[in-house]
């Protein structure tokens, strides 16, 4: 830590920067430690910089890991839910993720985090937060249902980034500078050459899951918001919540085709997707907490390396040309907004210490 102002005004005779006294002489006089005063405080020793803090390497690597598995944990729960939502609707899909994911909250919460209780601090951004993210789970739910394939999905949803850049501005006063304005509109192109008419994402699904992803962006800052106040297992555990009662509203407009009671298999995949939505969200809230935001951003566009795959495995599904190349303006778009926060905070930090 950097000394406070005026320690260098009293000379310390132990230092070895003062010089050692010479044999037989006396200490030195007070108009020589004044004089000295007088040129410490005139010409400063340079400081070295300040070590980093303990820990701080630690819980970034910590949030990276966090954030990875949660994102890996997602990408093969949707996969469920787009194998699961045919048999069920998107109703029951929603009531039973909620139940088996509150489940996996609350033994969670009694198991691990004994002195922690689940009742929610900010109770309005919580409440508000778990219903707009249950708008997004209808979207996606509906446009799995109908075909969409689950790579594509996620190309789409890399445009998340881009919004929060600009959500940021009216909701936590960042400045966005003309670079990063160019950036984005440019990352907003990508979309473009994504939905290009007459494509595989020329539709009214696209366009639903385009308005979700909006949503999401901000439920995401919120997330960011809550972490300063509840704990990851409460912000979890009411989002949970909120799809019981969501998904039972839903059951007249999204009726299971089939039985309510589903068969064994996909009772096993209904509470797969309850458990690992639930972790994978509780993984992303404690990620937040954990690591600096500049720092996971550019993990978000990791559900395309495993929807890839899983899309290729299961359903056969290859994403056009034109959503490969969308979506690599937009992430290297991503990346360089990127760049530039980590710029600007770089030099926020220089001229705090300047100062």
């Amino acid at each position: 830590m950097h000394p406070p102002a005026g320690a260098h005004c009293v000379p310390d005779p132990a230092d070895p920067a003062a010089g050692p006294l010479q044999p037989g002489s006396a200490a030195p006089s007070a108009q020589a430690a004044s004089s000295a005063a007088t040129a410490s405080t005139t010409v400063p020793s340079p400081q070295p910089a300040p070590p980093p803090p303990a820990g701080r390497v630690d819980g970034t690597l910590r949030g990276i890991l966090l954030i990875l598995v949660g994102y890996l944990l997602i990408a093969f729960s949707d996969a469920a839910v787009k194998w699961v939502v045919p048999q069920v609707g998107t109703g029951a899909a929603m009531m039973w993720r909620g139940i088996f994911g509150a489940i996996t909250m609350a033994v969670l919460a009694r198991s691990t985090y004994r002195g922690v209780s689940l009742r929610p601090v900010n109770v309005r951004l919580i409440t508000t937060r778990s219903l707009l993210h249950c708008v997004v789970t209808v979207a996606f739910y509906v446009a799995w249902a109908h075909g969409l394939p689950l790579a594509e999905t996620y190309a789409l949803s890399s445009v998340s980034p881009l919004i929060m850049t600009l959500l940021a501005i009216p909701l936590l006063g960042e400045v966005v500078g003309w670079r990063r304005w160019v950036s984005t509109l440019v990352g907003f192109s990508g979309v473009m050459v994504m939905l290009q008419p007459g494509g595989s994402l020329w539709n009214w699904q696209a366009a639903a899951l385009l308005a979700a992803v909006a949503l999401m962006a901000l439920t995401r800052l919120w997330t960011r918001v809550l972490a300063r106040t509840d704990a990851p297992v409460v912000i979890t555990f009411w989002l949970m919540m909120a799809h019981i009662p969501a998904g039972l509203l839903l059951m007249p407009a999204f009726p299971p085709p089939g039985a309510f009671i589903p068969s064994l298999g996909v009772a096993a995949a209904l509470m797969w997707i309850g458990c690992g939505n639930a972790l994978a969200h509780f993984f992303f809230a404690r990620a937040f907490a954990s690591a600096p935001v500049s720092v996971l951003a550019p993990f978000e566009y990791s559900p395309l390396i495993w929807g890839l795959p899983i899309g290729l495995v299961i359903w056969g599904d290859w994403p056009a040309p034109a959503t490969f190349a969308g979506a690599g303006i937009i992430i290297a778009a991503g990346l360089y907004n990127l760049h530039r926060e980590q710029m600007r905070a770089r030099q926020a930090r220089l001229g705090g210490t300047a100062a």
